[in-house]
């Protein structure tokens, strides 16, 4: 080999010094976006900041009109525990909604571990708190059943719970033989059932341990959401459950694990039930599955599931009774209370709608 061709061309010397030479720079392209954009743009990364803008407002506009009786701590707190029921069946909801699919069985599973809790324990003479945990057992098996319909039949999961809600309230009926168990039998029997009534003083505000079992189960199911591989794969199975296939994720466990744990949230929720109202009737809660509902949708998440913030649903259900409560302080009839619980939640979807066209 000759001496000239260890050498290096003159061409790569070249190429050499010009890239060193060359500037780091990398070209960028500005996008002008208008405020609105921004402001969609912003709507759509944090999707608990419209529910909580409604909120802040009709705080704002209640405390103006009404004056300080809608602000007095005893008033806010009568507004904690007036939605707290909503608050604990809206985290089953809003677990089941988060995988793209919606459960209308949540009241009757709830109406029903309740006359579960309160027959054991008054009527059979179970330990109460034996009796609790057979309520939750209860509520699990009856989300079981759920997951299996959605899982292994494929029936829809309108369709699947539009039917159990049925079947849950059947068997309501038919084990409770539609009899209420009154108050005074159960604070003689099993106080315990009624413990989440009872209320404790806060600066002038009452609160119930309830409403604070509420925003415990909150906290968990946040946790759950936002810090667990479980969390990440519920959000994936309802964003695109075929890419989260792919993935490696089981989405029929995920979904079963989903529809079980809203089971056990709904039968809680019963038991918050039975403290809030004293007694055990079949026909309380009856129109809860629809008030979860509107929590959930109004609080941000989204009906196509992988969207939606736990805390949006509590601010939902807050929206919720910030408005029945100022409306009838303010001496407006139900009916238009109920005219303007429509219009939210027809506003909450119409802003999804908007927030998820055109975003990137």
């Amino acid at each position: 080999m000759s001496s000239t061709d260890t050498k290096p061309s003159t061409a790569v010397l070249d190429h050499d010094k010009v890239a060193d030479q060359a500037s780091a720079y990398v070209a960028q392209f500005e996008r002008n976006e208008t405020p609105l954009q921004r402001f969609k743009k912003f709507l759509h990364h944090y999707p608990i900041a419209a529910p909580l803008i409604v909120l802040l407002l009709a705080v704002i506009s209640f405390s103006i009109i009404v004056g300080d009786r809608f602000l007095h701590p005893f008033n806010l707190s009568l507004i904690l525990q007036q939605v707290t029921i909503i608050g604990v069946i809206g985290v089953a909801q809003t677990l089941i909604i988060l995988t793209a699919g919606i459960d209308l069985s949540v009241g009757a599973i709830m109406v029903l571990t309740s006359v579960v809790m309160g027959r054991m324990a008054v009527n059979h003479g179970i330990d109460p708190s034996l009796s609790i945990l057979i309520g939750i057992a209860v509520g699990a098996l009856a989300g079981f059943i759920n997951g299996l319909l959605i899982t292994r039949l494929k029936i829809p999961p309108f369709i699947a719970t539009l039917g159990s809600w049925n079947v849950f309230f059947a068997l309501n009926l038919w084990y409770s033989k539609s009899e209420t168990i009154r108050s005074q039998d159960i604070s003689n029997i099993a106080p315990l059932l009624q413990w989440t009534g009872q209320t404790i003083d806060f600066f002038g505000a009452r609160l119930t341990y309830g409403s604070l079992l509420m925003l415990g189960i909150f906290f968990l199911i946040w946790y759950a959401l936002n810090w667990t591989a479980w969390g990440r794969h519920v959000y994936a199975t309802g964003d695109d459950p075929e890419a989260a296939k792919l993935a490696g994720i089981r989405t029929n466990r995920i979904l079963m694990s989903v529809y079980v744990l809203a089971g056990v949230v709904c039968a809680i929720g019963a038991w918050v039930l039975i403290g809030r109202i004293g007694s055990v009737s079949p026909q309380a809660g009856t129109m809860t599955n629809l008030d979860s509902i509107t929590a959930v949708v109004i609080g941000g998440c989204s009906l196509f599931g992988g969207r939606g913030s736990i805390y949006g649903t509590l601010i939902g259900a807050l929206v919720v009774g910030v408005f029945r409560n100022g409306l009838a302080l303010a001496g407006v009839d139900v009916l238009w209370q109920e005219f303007t619980v429509g219009i939210l939640i027809i506003s909450a979807v119409a802003i999804d709608q908007w927030i998820r066209r055109g975003t990137a």
